[in-house]
């Protein structure tokens, strides 16, 4: 029985996978330092639900922290690691980059090294589709030049990546990078559009739309993220490789127009929103549209749900959950 290490796992994408993990049999050790970037309580309300099952563990710790990380591997002795612990957030990163440094580079080299001296047979970590910046070439391909990042977030997303390779090359170390676009579904995040947008509405509060709605966004339903995932963390790049490392984006392949999102979801929620258009913010970018022709070809998948269907989802889980 695979026994496989989750970081963030009390995170949106983490709280997911873990759950899936273990209804397919699996030993499951979370780790998460439930650090309050956004409503703690929901990361813990995602962990009470995880906590009930016999084969799930976990630990509070720093990915930070270099001893702490050293000795839950040898405590631990995991066989795959799925590192999604992270700071997230591009707009943020402009107020707090050492949080982006200390989470996503010195957390992320921990990682590395934990999977380096334990022999662990396949890391998967979280990239992003913020990778790509200033790329201008659509759909975004992962053969695509990335060295033009427009946030510090996206930089170190940037920077796992080739930090990855070089492990993957030195060690024989087999890694999987994941460049998520535009995750949604029920247990969120809080800072996400698709979630402080369905707040406003409810409310009866005006909603920010940037760039005046000229924004176009592949969103991919969580379900669809987690099948992919799940499928790439059985799926290994080859040890004997001169560096067993591969990337894939995990997109929906199918972007929508930020009017025509915000539309679905009025229709969910059965109210209209007020909105107020600024301009584009910092960090930010017009248009993600993921290329998924790997991912199809390696794994067999590709996301398929969708927005209305998984917006449904979503706001039916808010009502429950917020009541």
């Amino acid at each position: 029985m695979s026994k496989i290490l989750v970081t963030g796992a009390a995170g949106f994408i983490g709280f997911h996978l873990c759950r899936r993990l273990l209804a397919d049999g699996k030993v499951v050790t979370g780790l998460d330092n439930l650090n309050d970037y956004y409503d703690v309580a929901l990361k813990e309300a995602r962990l009470e639900q995880l906590q009930t099952q016999p084969n799930f563990s976990f630990t509070k710790l720093d990915l930070a922290d270099r001893q702490g990380m050293a000795e839950l591997f040898v405590r631990e002795k995991p066989e795959l690691v799925v590192h999604l612990a992270a700071q997230a957030g591009v707009r943020h990163s402009l107020q707090n980059p050492h949080a982006y440094v200390d989470s996503n580079l010195v957390g992320f080299v921990n990682v590395l090294e934990g999977c380096r001296h334990h022999s662990v047979n396949h890391l998967v970590y979280a990239s992003s589709s913020s990778v790509y910046g200033a790329n201008q070439k659509i759909p975004f391909a992962v053969t695509d030049n990335v060295d033009q990042p427009v946030s510090l977030y996206a930089a170190t997303k940037r920077a796992n990546e080739l930090m990855a390779h070089t492990y993957s090359h030195l060690y024989g170390l087999p890694t999987t990078g994941l460049r998520f676009f535009t995750v949604y579904g029920p247990w969120g995040r809080p800072d996400m559009a698709y979630f402080s947008f369905t707040k406003a509405i409810l409310a009866g509060e005006p909603i920010k739309v940037f760039n005046h709605g000229q924004m176009r966004r592949d969103f991919t339903y969580i379900d669809d993220v987690i099948e992919g995932l799940v499928r790439v963390l059985g799926h290994a790049p080859h040890p004997e490789s001169v560096a067993p490392h591969r990337l894939y984006n995990i997109g929906n392949h199918n972007p929508v127009n930020l009017g025509d999102f915000i539309a679905i979801l009025e229709q969910c929620l059965g109210k209209t929103a007020e909105k107020v258009f600024l301009p584009m913010q910092p960090g930010d970018v017009p248009e993600t549209y993921a290329d998924v022709t790997d991912l199809m070809a390696d794994v067999g998948f590709s996301p398929t749900t969708p927005l209305a269907v998984g917006l449904d989802k979503f706001t039916s889980w808010y009502r429950r959950f917020y009541g």
